[in-house]
């Protein structure tokens, strides 16, 4: 992921431009829930317990009221969704998106030719892909212009359709880092970008970093603490935040309240934030037996974005999809991070669904599924890791990550049964609901309509 540069504030209206007419072109049905919706379960998956045949989920507005066994007769004014013959699970969590961009040959190019409100109308529409493909929540990690931000608080009044999103806003990394939007550029655009544009040196400019992307209204800080694929510079490992610095960036996020997620492919930036106790490692690539063992001392959480890693790997072998530059890291990396996923998965340490969607097209986010089970997960530990311990992650586990009353009415519906073969979750659910509103199937008769 490449963060943009900051732009003059005189643009901030072209992309409230931009998401207004998202609005006028987005064909919505936002409507309100019905007052008492009766969702026959043929099955449900609930994310935090066995799996349980022909269940009813009451739904009243946006929450779930109740969950009882078997069909419930509905009362008058109560209606029925009809999901008897399908199995049904909390809306799924990606932890690791980036909404405002979508990785092609093109793409390194874009950042020169596209304006804030081209971005904005992408992510617009990147947004409404995702949540049609069950992903009802994601964590939005890193981006330019301040777009997520924005299309969060869009979403959250209605105006567009997407998922629930809890966004970093622009990535924080040292001058040179991945996260250093003017990587390969020529000498006399590159500029000094500093801790406004996501560019740190030292703890005290770590610490202003932080509070800008507070004052901006993020809902975490995302940082790079190691080397990345997609940047346009050599090393893919290498720190590229000392011990003090990271310690910075997560001793001024405890006092915002804001959690701290890491790109990390090298293991000695990965160990220097688990020692600093950030929440999340994302990637991981090169994680070693100390890291492990730091994992498992501090509780952070492994998000290891396999999608990614398995994309990236498939374009390295062809001529002119990635610069030369980058190439050789995304071959590397591919070639890795499977095994590391395993060696994760098999040491206990506690991981977490993200998939880095962005990197690789929006909307096959569900093909995760399967790496995490190629890597030693149960299909039931899997579908968890998105639901109810991606909430954790998120600090929602109140409100989000499973299907028990008093929790957000966000339901995905599928009809063959996922824990005999996850690869389902890969299709276009049969049913996907948020808050308590159908957004994406029901049909209109039989089975999966209300009624």
């Amino acid at each position: 992921m490449r963060s943009h540069v900051r732009i003059p504030a005189t643009l901030v209206t072209s992309v409230t431009l931009a998401v207004l007419c998202a609005v006028l072109a987005a064909p919505l049905a936002l409507a309100e829930p019905p007052a008492r919706l009766l969702v026959h379960a043929g099955r449900l998956v609930d994310g935090v317990s066995a799996a349980r045949e022909m269940v009813t989920v009451i739904v009243e507005g946006d929450r779930i009221a109740e969950v009882v066994a078997g069909f419930r007769v509905p009362a008058p004014g109560e209606k029925v969704l009809d999901l008897s013959d399908a199995t049904v699970l909390p809306g799924f969590i990606d932890l690791h998106v980036h909404l405002g961009m979508e990785m092609s040959p093109e793409a390194y190019l874009d950042q020169f030719t596209q304006n804030p409100t081209d971005v904005a109308l992408r992510a617009v529409v990147h947004a409404r892909t995702t949540l049609r493909a069950g992903f009802t929540t994601v964590r939005n990690l890193g981006d330019g212009y301040g777009v997520t931000i924005s299309l969060r608080d869009a979403i959250r009044r209605g105006w567009v359709e997407g998922p629930r999103i809890f966004t970093a806003g622009k990535a924080i990394g040292t001058t040179g880092s991945h996260a250093d939007p003017t990587n390969g550029w020529c000498d006399l655009i590159e500029g000094d970008p500093g801790p406004k544009d996501g560019v740190a040196n030292g703890a005290d400019e770590m610490r202003k970093a932080v509070r800008q992307r507070y004052k901006e209204r993020a809902d975490l800080i995302k940082i790079t603490a190691t080397g990345g694929v997609l940047s346009l510079a050599r090393s893919p490992n290498a720190p590229q935040f000392t011990q003090d610095e990271v310690d910075a960036v997560v001793k001024t996020a405890r006092d915002y309240d804001l959690p701290v997620a890491v790109h990390a492919h090298g293991a000695e930036g990965m160990k220097r934030a688990l020692r600093a106790g950030v929440d999340s490692i994302e990637h991981g690539t090169q994680m070693d037996d100390e890291a492990i063992q730091l994992f498992k001392e501090k509780g952070s959480w492994y998000v290891p974005t396999l999608s990614a890693g398995v994309f990236v790997g498939q374009k390295a072998k062809l001529d002119g999809y990635f610069p030369e530059v980058v190439r050789p890291k995304a071959a590397l990396v591919g070639a890795q991070i499977r095994a590391t996923a395993a060696k994760a998965v098999q040491s206990g340490v506690r991981v977490a669904f993200g998939t880095d969607a962005g990197v690789f097209p929006h909307g096959e986010n569900g093909k995760e599924f399967g790496y995490l089970v190629e890597a030693g997960m149960t299909p039931m530990a899997a579908i968890q890791a998105a639901t109810f311990q991606a909430a954790k992650v998120l600090r929602a586990e109140k409100e989000l990550g499973s299907v028990e009353p008093g929790k957000l009415a966000d339901l995905v519906a599928f009809r063959r049964n996922p824990l005999d073969d996850v690869s389902v979750l890969a299709t276009a659910p049969e049913l996907v609901m948020k808050g308590g509103v159908v957004v994406a199937g029901g049909g209109t008769g039989g089975k999966g309509t209300a009624r």
